[in-house]
């Protein structure tokens, strides 16, 4: 979202969004030398919250509810969404007090409008206004262009959000970095909507998976997790998308449902009834062998409790970067069977043979290269396989 602050100095709101790879800021206008300070700082406060009421539409889509109905969540997103056209009316016309009484929607998009409507009644500059209104009218466009998957200019903040669906237009932006490069590039982090950006990571690391499984002999859900035995991956996550999409879960709802799940821990709701079996279930078979009143195996236990497997405050990113780490691990175990490390009397028989010289630097170099270009060759062969599972 946009953050909008005062400048005392120079007597300018200005605004600021992440673009995934720093911060960019303008300039919105000049408050009036005559305004109150308090009255400006109030200004930039409620345009904050107005611009988090409209990203909140995107990360919340209606699409992303279950139902539809009548007072369920994606009737009051959809609620929310259609309030876009009431915004602006809102900033010039805003419900004010009479006789002591003030109407209040319970629709935050339009609310939000109403309260920034009323910080700018009080200041009572037209020049104003007219400045706030074109810098909210580029905040709605933004929001609508990310909605539509272009996330270029001031809609790239969406790439620091986390979406509870996923664009197509985005995912297959993504597959194409990865048909790129399918280790993964700066640019599917930068430039790319995480939650699409992981998705399209899903299906390229089944693919890594399936040719690493081909390689070792393993099944493609052990893949990751034998990978760890090399070098330490966070194999958790990645191993638990292997699994639904071997159950025959597409990309889009192992993921997705994942997201969810962890959107709604940091709203402080449970994801899942049946999760409360499953803790429950688990404690019974930890606490007998915990010294519960032992602080530090009392937080061990606690912390195997947990509700998602993300980090609820940056859900889409964290999984992307985990799927991305497990892409790796599967090159990993590509490189550990395709190339089996040679015993003493191989590697003797080796330099006997090249004149009692052992392989250099640029020897092993190549070698290297030749097996990763073997391995993006099969991944992009497997993934192009199954690409119609993609979207």
């Amino acid at each position: 979202m946009t953050r909008y602050a005062y400048d005392r100095d120079r007597g300018l709101l200005v605004a600021s969004w992440n673009t995934g790879s720093g911060d960019a800021a303008s300039v919105v206008a000049e408050i009036p030398s005559a305004s109150d300070q308090s009255a400006a700082l109030r200004l930039g406060d409620l345009l904050t919250g107005l611009s988090q009421a409209l990203w909140h539409c995107y990360t919340h889509p209606a699409s992303a509810a279950p139902s539809l109905d009548v007072n369920t969540a994606g009737w009051r997103r959809e609620g929310e969404r259609n309030a876009f056209a009431q915004v602006l009316p809102a900033l010039t016309n805003p419900n004010l007090p009479d006789n002591g009484t003030l109407i209040v929607s319970y629709i935050p998009v339009e609310e939000s409008a109403h309260r920034v409507g009323r910080a700018l009644h009080e200041i009572g500059s037209f020049a104003l206004t007219t400045r706030v209104i074109a810098e909210v009218r580029a905040e709605l466009r933004a929001v609508e262009q990310a909605e539509l998957g272009d996330l270029s200019g001031r809609a790239k903040q969406a790439v620091a959000l986390t979406r509870a669906d996923a664009s197509p237009a985005q995912v297959a932006a993504a597959d194409r970095l990865l048909h790129k490069d399918p280790l993964g590039s700066g640019a599917l982090v930068r430039d790319v909507d995480p939650t699409a950006a992981a998705v399209a990571a899903a299906h390229w690391l089944n693919a890594a998976a399936t040719v690493a499984a081909e390689e070792s002999g393993l099944e493609p859900e052990q893949v990751v997790l034998e990978a760890d035995n090399i070098e330490a991956l966070p194999h958790k996550t990645p191993t638990l998308v292997l699994e639904s999409l071997a159950s025959g879960m597409s990309p889009h709802a192992a993921i997705t449902g994942l997201i969810q799940g962890a959107m709604d821990v940091a709203e402080g709701n449970l994801p899942d009834i049946d999760l409360l079996d499953e803790l429950s279930e688990r404690l019974e078979r930890l606490a007998p062998h915990t010294d519960l009143d032992d602080p530090g195996q009392r937080e061990q236990l606690m912390g195997s409790l947990r509700l998602t497997p993300l980090d609820p405050s940056r859900p889409a990113l964290d999984l992307l970067e985990d799927l991305l780490s497990g892409i790796h691990g599967c090159w990993l175990i590509y490189e550990e069977y395709v190339e089996p490390p040679r015993s003493s009397d191989e590697q003797g028989d080796a330099e006997d043979e090249e004149g009692d010289e052992e392989p250099d630097d640029a020897y092993y170099e190549a070698r290297y290269e030749e097996l990763m270009a073997a391995f993006i060759e099969a991944v992009r062969a497997e993934a192009a396989e199954r690409h119609e599972r993609l979207l």
